[in-house]
């Protein structure tokens, strides 16, 4: 299952509150994970961690992060994460990491990270394509 996400973009939180309802993107979802960002104090050691934490609490998934340099203006870290769009679709978002390791925004893929997007997306079709660990060897 392939994003449809082609359109970074910061999310501020008051476009997420305002948002449409006939946006695809869930309000709800978005600003508990926002919230769930705002407060970061962990610097890049607890980057990960921080992401990984607040993809969960939307009931997404943490891909991976990578080094940033160069990729995004401002940013030391890139976290790729998907948070629910449907009951059977996700939505790829990326979390990044600003250079001075203090703030985490939120980034809806754009033009100048359609190639992360299409990592993104073959690192899920890849594990989709993975057999299942058996519950005895877990």
């Amino acid at each position: 299952m392939l994003s449809q996400d082609v359109a970074a973009k910061a999310l501020p939180g008051a476009a997420i509150a305002g948002a449409d309802t006939s946006d695809p993107i869930l309000p709800l979802e978005l600003l508990e994970l926002e919230l769930s960002l705002e407060g970061f104090s962990g610097g890049e050691p607890g980057f990960c961690e921080a992401v990984r934490h607040a993809a969960s609490a939307v009931h997404g998934d943490f891909l991976f992060d990578l080094p940033a340099a160069g990729l995004i203006s401002d940013c030391r870290r890139l976290a790729v994460i998907r948070i629910p769009e449907s009951d059977v679709t996700m939505r790829t978002l990326f979390a990044a990491l600003d250079e001075d390791g203090a703030e985490i925004r939120l980034l809806q893929p754009d033009e100048e990270t359609e190639h992360l997007l299409r990592f993104a997306d073959a690192f899920v079709d890849l594990l989709q394509r993975l057999p299942a660990k058996p519950k005895e060897a877990a």
